[in-house]
Order: structure tokens, then C-alpha cells, then sequence
């Protein structure tokens, strides 16, 4: 198949274009972030995450930039093609996300890595330069990845619970801020209504799901699916008796993690050890 031409030098890309198109209004506007975010009511820093491509925001907020820069609907067709986009994700977790994005509610349990969603733009970059990812490919997948937060932050934003394996909270990335950021956000993302966030201590012992990080969806239909996950591969699982089996295990671990208020307690202490700088 013969290459697509280019004309206009943008990005063809949803997401990219998407944020490049709110940065080239904004610059032919002489708006500063602060001053946008003063006209429209917003936190004028949720604008400069949406022209990074840090997040997509909210379909309210778009079709107030659309009324602002004088583009009706312009800006919210690109909101809804880079929404829809799964081809940023690469091949193995595409039918997964867009899974992800129709389910009714999410429940997970991690083993050493904070899940995609709950995960910040510092965090996320270092699991995946981990990885073997480097140059545009990290940052293309560092993009998805804050793109799938979305889900959470929407207002009709599904019910989800994530259990953390205490490990997941005693393995810092490199740099001090960037895991104290990301200790904030988890934090914060677990203080919202449709958000629940346990922690299995480590005392807890052997479980079912001992080095397993699993993810389960409930369909429009009904239907559980499960995925499964270490540092190499994944696995979709549509099986019913395979997914009931791994239901089974992760209601185990349920009971035998610290209940949610706890488990917040738990994070704003490990929070409090984080020294100025790991690397002294």
C-alpha cells in the first residue's frame, strides 16, 4: 500500500494532532495558558496538559475551546477520532483497550507496577524505557498510556478497583519527584468515588495471583473478560471457566488486603519516606 502524501506536515497521528491543533489555536490567539484557563473556568494547567497530549480532557471542556476559538464541532471531531484511537497501542494490547474502553467496570491486581491507569507521565516513561522502548516509540506509548486515563476521569467514568501487592509501593523510580508525584496522584485518584485502591501487605503470604498481574472487564453484556500480564507478554482471556478460576483467586487476595481508608493511610505514609533526593 502506497504511503499516504503529506501536505500539510502535521501529524497524522489522532492524538498528536489533536494536541497540535490546540496548541497552533492558542498561539494565533496570543492566549496564555493562564489567561485560557481564566476565560473558560478551568485549571489553566489542565490546558497545558491537553496541548502536551498528557490527556485528551473532557468532551465539555473541548466544545468549550471549540466556542472560544470560534471552530464549532472542529475541535471536538478530533477529540472523538484521538478518544477512539487504538492503533497508538502497540499490537498485542489492541483488542484489550478497545475492550477496555466499553467496559462497565474494571477491577485489577498488581504485582510490582502500577496499573497504565493510575500512573503519571515520569512513572510511566521509566517502566517503559525498562522495557526496551527508547526515542519516539517511548514517547508515542508514554502518550497512550496517559490517553487510558481518560477512562477514570471522565464524569460518567466507570467503577474501578485496583489491588496493589505492597512490592508495588516499595519499588520507586529513580528520580525523588517523579515518585513523589506519582505517590500523589495515587493518593488523590484514590479518594474518588469510582476508584477503590487496596494494598496486600506482604505478610498477607501466598495467594492465587502470586506473579500475576490480572485485569478483569464486565461488558455491556455481562461478560467478564480477563488479562493477564508480565514484563514480556499478555494475555487476553474470554474463557468462562478460565476467567471464573482467576475471579476466584483475586476475591482471595481481596479479603486479605488492607481495607481501602487503610490502604490510603499506608500510601501517604510511604509518601512521607521519600527522602528529598533517592539518589544521596
Amino acid at each position: 500500500m502506497p504511503q499516504r502524501r503529506v501536505i500539510t506536515g502535521r501529524s497524522q497521528e489522532p492524538r498528536q494532532r489533536f494536541a497540535e491543533e490546540l496548541r497552533t489555536l492558542r498561539a494565533g490567539s496570543g492566549t496564555s495558558l493562564r489567561a485560557l484557563g481564566e476565560r473558560l473556568g478551568w485549571d489553566w494547567s489542565l490546558f497545558g496538559k491537553m496541548e502536551k497530549g498528557e490527556t485528551l480532557g473532557s468532551p465539555e471542556v473541548v466544545q468549550a475551546l471549540d466556542t472560544h476559538y470560534g471552530t464549532p464541532g472542529l475541535l471536538l471531531a478530533l477529540w472523538e477520532l484521538a478518544a477512539g484511537d487504538h492503533t497508538q497501542f502497540r499490537e498485542r494490547y489492541r483488542r484489550y483497550m478497545a475492550l477496555e474502553a466499553e467496559a462497565l467496570s474494571l477491577w485489577h491486581f498488581a504485582v510490582s507496577v502500577l496499573p497504565g491507569l493510575l500512573q503519571t507521565p515520569g512513572y510511566a516513561r521509566e517502566v517503559l524505557a525498562v522495557g526496551g522502548l527508547k526515542g519516539k516509540e517511548l514517547e508515542q506509548q508514554v502518550e497512550a498510556r496517559m490517553g487510558r486515563r481518560e477512562l477514570l476521569e471522565a464524569q460518567d467514568a466507570p467503577p474501578f478497583r485496583t489491588i496493589l501487592a505492597e512490592a508495588v509501593l516499595r519499588t520507586p523510580v529513580r528520580g525523588a519527584a517523579e515518585w513523589r508525584a506519582q505517590l500523589e496522584h495515587l493518593a488523590e485518584m484514590a479518594e474518588r468515588e469510582s476508584v477503590t485502591v487496596q494494598v496486600l501487605l506482604q505478610s498477607a503470604g501466598v495467594h492465587g495471583l502470586v506473579g500475576t498481574d490480572v485485569w478483569f472487564l464486565r461488558l455491556a453484556d455481562g461478560r467478564p473478560v480477563a488479562y493477564t500480564e508480565n514484563a514480556h507478554w499478555g494475555e487476553l482471556v474470554e474463557e468462562s471457566a478460565r476467567v471464573e478460576r482467576l475471579q476466584r483467586a483475586y476475591d482471595v487476595v481481596r479479603d486479605m488486603a488492607l481495607p481501602p481508608g487503610e490502604s490510603r493511610k499506608f500510601i501517604l505514609r510511604m509518601l512521607e519516606e521519600v527522602p528529598c533526593d533517592l539518589s544521596t
